[in-house]
């Protein structure tokens, strides 16, 4: 195990990294722009090193400057977290050619599964399902066309280099399927610098059930169960929770051997997802592997017990896995919230500022993985992510209770801060997620409902709170 270690990340997921360096005696180096100096990673750190401005190209996508500070504070290892650098198959080369360990895969296995659609066709060739649609990609509007027509509207097109939700374009019908084809090319070119597509079946009603894996590179492996992610708004995740509900045993079973066999197929190491779309009579379609660990990792911590963190850190060391397939025990069931400053009266805005209270809400099987503090400045320049609230029951109905009652107390307000928290009361209350019979489209409907009236929070004193305590 590495003796010092550098987070190249900044708030939850930097601190929660750097809990687990001190749980194990290894010491961390937080790296930090200028507006981030007194961040709480910052403070918790043995050492930080300011990389930059305020603007993430400056600071955490700068991989010279992130570099130039593991050199200079002697660490021999990085944590990328997720986002940012995290699943850059350059960085990781970089980090090897500087003799620094890189806290995830190799980096030749993050190019082929950062390819979209070359991560489709060994996928295939491991034997797991895929959608209807093109391996290849699709050069121009006219093969793209064809391969839609032939297996039918709606499709979605995917950018090859996409990833996070970016990239993809639904198409309801012909007419208009050369205008998004376009529009794709024009984004991927934008924001990936790659506009190569790939065209495939778009399931309305789809689940979204992803795996969670370890692989140690040796030709180890295990799945650490499944996890439900199908309340999100533009490909972006809201809730999450494991296991998947209201799919039957023999369906999770079938997904997560596919998860683990796709994984070790390619030689993944390191802590891993597998994402697949189900559809409606529980038929399973791989969709991608994220190579980093993921914002919802807290759902398969709570109910497996095992540290993701911690075995990151232990693979990254060259070990051999310490965990055997039959060691792993599903326990009772956990729900993650994301709670981000943004306001969804207001098409979910972001809406930084100070914040004036900070409570987070405590209890029994109640976690809460957060940057934020009394007085902190939410900015405008990064993720606005602020806590996950999670929690752990033995059944599903407890779980949703003990969310709502944890999300009752979460007292944050501040001028103008807003948060996702109303919204996020109504998901809980909707009767086709209380039922677990939910699919991506579910926040669509809820948004489109004017009957479902979010609820107020609610403060200490159990009167309704005031409206800037959102």
């Amino acid at each position: 195990m590495f003796e010092k270690l550098l987070i190249a990340n900044r708030g939850e997921i930097a601190l929660r990294v750097a809990r687990a360096c001190r749980e194990l005696g290894i010491r961390t180096v937080a790296v930090h722009s200028t507006v981030d100096r007194d961040s709480a990673v910052v403070r918790y750190a043995d050492e930080s090193v300011c990389i930059g401005p305020a603007a993430s190209r400056h600071s955490y996508l700068n991989a010279a400057a992130i570099i130039e500070a593991a050199r200079q504070t002697g660490a021999g290892a990085i944590h990328p977290g997720y986002g940012f650098l995290s699943e850059d198959p350059d960085f990781a080369e970089i980090c090897a050619d500087n003799g620094l360990v890189f806290v995830g895969p190799r980096p030749e296995v993050m190019a082929v599964l950062g390819d979209k659609s070359r991560a489709r066709a060994l996928m295939r060739d491991a034997g797991l399902p895929l959608l209807p649609g093109s391996v290849e990609t699709l050069a121009t509007v006219g093969e793209a066309r064809a391969v839609a027509d032939e297996i039918g509207y709606p499709v979605i097109i995917k950018v090859a280099a996409g990833g996070g939700g970016r990239g993809m374009t639904v198409v309801w019908s012909a007419a208009d399927f050369a205008r998004a084809y376009a529009h794709t090319r024009t984004v991927a070119r934008a924001v990936f610098a790659d506009d190569r597509v790939y065209v495939e079946r778009y399931l309305p009603q789809a689940r979204h059930v992803e795996v969670q894996v370890l692989c140690d590179g040796h030709g180890g492996g295990v799945h650490l169960g499944t996890r439900d992610c199908s309340v999100q708004r533009r490909h972006q995740k809201l809730v999450e929770e494991g296991p998947a509900p209201a799919l039957s045993a023999g369906t999770l079973d079938a997904i997560a051997a596919a998860a683990l066999r796709g994984a070790l197929s390619v030689g993944y190491s390191g802590a891993g997802t597998v994402e697949f779309l189900v559809d409606e009579a529980e038929r399973f379609h791989f969709m991608e592997i994220n190579c980093r660990i993921q914002v919802e990792h807290p759902v398969t911590e709570m109910i497996t017990g095992v540290d993701l963190v911690h075995e990151q850190l232990h693979l990254a060391s060259g070990a051999p896995l310490r965990i055997r397939q039959d060691e792993v025990q599903l326990r009772g069931v956990a729900i993650e919230c994301r709670v981000n400053v943004e306001d969804p009266e207001r098409d979910f805005l972001p809406t930084p500022g100070r914040l004036d209270r900070f409570q987070p809400p405590a209890g029994p099987f109640t976690r809460v993985d957060t940057h934020g503090t009394p007085g902190y400045v939410v900015g405008p320049h990064y993720d606005s992510l602020l806590a996950k609230v999670v929690v752990w029951a033995p059944e599903r109905t407890l779980a949703l209770d003990r969310l709502e009652r944890a999300l009752e107390e979460f007292d944050i307000a501040g001028p103008g801060v807003h948060t996702t928290i109303p919204f996020i009361r109504r998901v809980l209350d909707d009767a086709r997620f209380r039922k677990g019979r939910y699919s991506t489209d579910l926040v669509d409907r809820l948004l489109r409902d004017a009957d479902t009236p979010a609820k107020p929070p609610v403060d200490r004193t159990g009167e309704p709170a005031a409206p800037t305590a959102r």
